[in-house]
Parts: C-alpha cells; sequence; structure tokens
C-alpha cells in the first residue's frame, strides 16, 4: 500500500545546490520520523549519477534507520560511470559538484545492471519499488519509425526483466513514470504494471481530457497513480516557471490570468494554493500518493499536512462554476 506522501530525492544528488551532508541526514531524518511505520523514498541511478542513492543509503545508516522502516523507490535506466570530462555530460549544469558521469541503458541486462548498482550504493538497504525512468524521453529520442519501433522493443525488454524480479519476490512491485503521458498509455497495454507516476500532467491547471481518460483506463487494470510535479513545476504556487521553462505575462497570458482567478477562489475559501494542488491529486480515486520533493527538512511536516488536510466541496464547486476545471470532473466532486 503506498503512502499519501512519497518524498523524492533530487536534493540528496546535488540538483541545483550542493547541500552539506548534515543538511541532508536532516532531510532524511525528518522524512523517517514524520511518517510514521514507514516512510517511502523516491530515488534514481540518473539523480547526480547515483549521488542521491549512495546519500540515502548513508543517511539512513547514520541515523541508525532499519532496513524494515523504509521503502526505496529506484528509477532504472542510468548507471553511474567514471567521470572523463571537465562536467558530466548527461545533464549538463543541473548537477552540482558530483564526482562522477551517466549513462543511459534501456535493455533487459542494462536494467539488472542498473538494479544490482542502485542496491550497492544504497549499502545497508535495497528497492523494493522499480521502474524504467523516463521512458517517454527514451521513446522521444528516436529519429525515425524504424528506431522507434527498436527503442519500444529494448523498453519492453528492460520491463521483461522488472517483471523476473517481483516474479522472484527480489522486488514488491512495478511501475512507470513520464512527464508525456502518452508512453504511460503505450506501456500499459504491453505490461501489466502496479502503478504509474505521472508528471505535470493532474493539477488545478493541467488534465486534459486525454490524462482524465487515462486515469479511468488505469483504474480499470487495478494500477495505482501516484501524481508528481503537482505545482507545474512552481508556476501554481508563485513561480516564473511553468512545467520547467520560464514563462511570463507577455508570452503566457492566459496561464497568468487563470493563476490570478485561481488565487482569488483561495482567497475567498481561505486556502493555500499549495494545498489546492495538492487535494486536486485526491478527487480521483486511484490516485493514491503525492510525490513532494524538499531541500529543507522544516518542510517536511508542511508537505505531509498538504496531503492530508481536507479541502471543502464547496471550493471545487467554485472553481468548476469559474470553469477554471474541466467540467468532467463535476460528479467526482458530487462524491466529495
Amino acid at each position: 500500500m503506498l503512502p499519501k506522501v512519497i518524498f523524492g530525492t533530487s536534493s540528496l544528488g546535488n540538483l541545483y545546490e550542493e547541500p552539506s551532508y548534515d543538511t541532508k541526514k536532516a532531510i532524511v531524518g525528518e522524512i523517517v520520523r514524520q511518517s510514521g511505520a514507514q516512510a517511502m523514498f523516491d530515488s534514481a541511478g540518473k539523480y547526480g549519477a547515483g549521488l542521491a542513492l549512495e546519500s540515502l543509503g548513508g543517511c539512513l545508516a547514520d541515523l541508525g534507520v532499519e532496513p524494515g522502516q523504509v521503502s526505496i523507490s529506484n528509477k532504472l535506466g542510468w548507471k553511474r560511470v567514471p567521470l572523463t570530462t571537465d562536467e558530466p555530460t548527461f545533464e549538463v549544469g543541473v548537477w552540482k559538484n558530483i564526482q562522477y558521469d551517466a549513462v543511459q541503458d534501456i535493455s533487459y541486462q542494462g536494467i539488472l545492471d542498473c538494479f544490482e548498482q542502485g542496491n550497492q550504493l544504497l549499502g545497508n538497504y535495497c528497492a523494493d519499488i522499480v521502474s524504467v525512468h523516463d521512458p517517454d524521453e527514451f521513446l522521444d529520442g528516436a529519429r525515425d519509425a524504424t528506431e522507434h519501433a527498436r527503442r519500444l522493443e529494448q523498453l519492453l525488454e528492460a520491463y521483461r526483466a522488472l517483471a523476473e524480479l517481483k516474479q522472484k519476490g527480489i522486488v514488491s512491485s512495478i511501475g512507470i513514470g513520464a512527464k508525456d503521458i502518452t508512453s504511460i498509455d503505450l506501456i500499459s497495454d504491453h505490461v501489466q504494471l502496479d502503478w504509474a507516476m505521472f508528471a505535470n500532467s493532474i493539477t488545478p491547471y493541467t488534465h486534459a481530457d486525454n490524462a482524465l481518460s487515462l486515469l479511468d483506463k488505469l483504474q480499470q487494470q487495478g494500477v495505482a497513480v501516484i501524481n508528481s510535479a503537482v505545482f507545474n513545476a512552481g508556476f501554481l504556487v508563485g513561480g516564473e516557471f511553468f512545467n520547467y521553462q520560464k514563462i511570463s505575462p507577455e508570452s503566457h497570458p492566459e496561464a497568468f490570468a487563470w493563476r490570478d482567478r485561481f488565487y482569488a477562489i483561495c482567497d475567498n475559501f481561505d486556502i493555500e494554493p499549495a494545498l489546492a494542488c495538492v487535494q486536486f491529486s485526491f478527487l480521483f480515486n486511484n490516485i493514491a500518493s503525492v510525490a513532494l520533493n524538499t531541500s529543507s527538512a522544516k518542510r517536511i511536516s508542511t508537505n505531509i499536512a498538504l496531503a492530508t488536510t481536507e479541502v471543502p466541496a464547496g471550493f471545487w464547486q467554485a472553481m468548476l462554476a469559474e470553469r477554471l476545471i474541466n467540467p468532467r470532473l463535476a460528479s467526482l466532486i458530487k462524491q466529495k
């Protein structure tokens, strides 16, 4: 069973900045303390070329956390390799002061190698929830239809490896996460998934008909959904970046106008926009969890509160009345 909040670990891999080890340990410790019986972390070999996994394992060990107290999700497909250039080549300028590079290897054996390396980096801990990292970007990298078919075959072979890990009882569940949810739709036709992680696709501002239809499809398949990037990469809570691209009132007037009207309704109901964004996820029956990142231990309790504090149905009715959310949601809101 998935907890309501899953904590991302990109900050442990030095995303955009280099926190001290003590800061990382404080974040991990507070997540474990606040999460009750079991804390769940979402990580990946791509995060800091394995630094996030290494830091997570080290922090948990230094804190004396028993392996049974945590559940770790590892998104597989990127392997740590020696750094042979001045800067890492896989995501230039994103990860600060990391000592390794990373290469992509999505294949049957590549995924098994990534899984083994990830567990080595975790030390005393093992990932029990696994997926393939950014399958949408992998497929989109194809230059033509022939290469796309070849990449899809590689991806399905990667999932065959994950299915075998589950069949052997080495992991408990397999899933998929993507920014482009059409890849989730595609893979779910070929693979029996346990869960799917949506990114930037189910927010108060962004929930297109195809995303809602995919939620329905996955519910029929018994697939739980984890919702991530619930703030459209910060825009819905006041940021200048929308889905990781900087925008302005001049370039995207409709987005800023929508946000102003959204804020007005939040003010009327005395609700923080962040709370509305997180609770929007739980309007949908098969969204089990939200994935939230933090670079501060002080934010942990706030993040948990966002997932456990309910929003009155009148708020969503007001959003419907102002045509700020899809009218298809009227029946869901009526049930709340």
